[in-house]
C-alpha cells in the first residue's frame, strides 16, 4: 500500500480530530457531541469504495472496523453500533462507527440530519482522543497521532 500521497478530504479533516493510524486506516474522532463517533479512512488517495481495494486490504479493513466496533461496545456499552459509509457529500471512502444510545438526540433515527450539530467542548474531545489512543494501543501496528 502506498500511503505517501494520502490526504484527508478537507471536510473530514475539519469535522474530526486525528487519533492515530492503524495498518490500513486513519482513525478519527468526530467533534459532534453524539456517540462517541469514530471514522476510519483507508489511507489510499482517491479511494471511493471498499470493493475498490484489493482482497487483502478488504479483509484488513473488516478486521480494523470490527476492532473499532468492539472497542466502542466494550468501552461505552451502547444499545447499538451504527457503521456506515455514505460518501454522498464527501467522496473519499470514510466509514463511520457510532456508539448509539436511546437517549441520544437522533435516536432511533440515523444521526445524519437528526442532530443539532453541537460540538463537544475542547476538554471532553481531548479526553476522548486520549482514551481512544490508549485503547487502540492494543491493536498491532497502531501509531498514535
Amino acid at each position: 500500500m502506498n500511503t505517501s500521497a494520502f490526504s484527508l478530504h478537507p471536510r473530514v479533516d475539519a469535522d474530526t480530530d486525528w487519533i492515530g493510524d492503524l495498518p490500513l486506516c486513519r482513525v478519527l474522532l468526530h467533534k459532534e457531541n453524539i456517540g462517541p463517533w469514530l471514522i476510519l479512512v483507508p489511507r489510499y488517495e482517491a479511494l471511493r469504495e471498499i470493493h475498490h481495494m484489493g482482497e487483502d486490504d478488504q479483509i484488513r479493513f473488516i478486521k480494523e472496523s470490527s476492532f473499532v466496533a468492539r472497542l466502542l461496545e466494550t468501552a461505552f456499552n451502547p444499545e447499538k453500533i451504527n457503521v456506515g459509509a455514505l460518501g454522498n457529500m464527501v467522496p473519499q471512502l470514510h466509514v463511520h462507527h457510532i456508539a448509539r444510545f436511546s437517549n441520544d438526540i437522533a435516536w432511533p433515527g440515523p444521526v445524519w440530519g437528526n442532530t443539532d450539530g453541537t460540538l463537544r467542548n475542547k476538554d471532553e474531545q481531548e479526553a476522548l482522543v486520549a482514551l481512544f489512543r490508549e485503547k487502540l494501543k492494543n491493536f498491532t501496528g497502531f501509531i498514535p497521532a
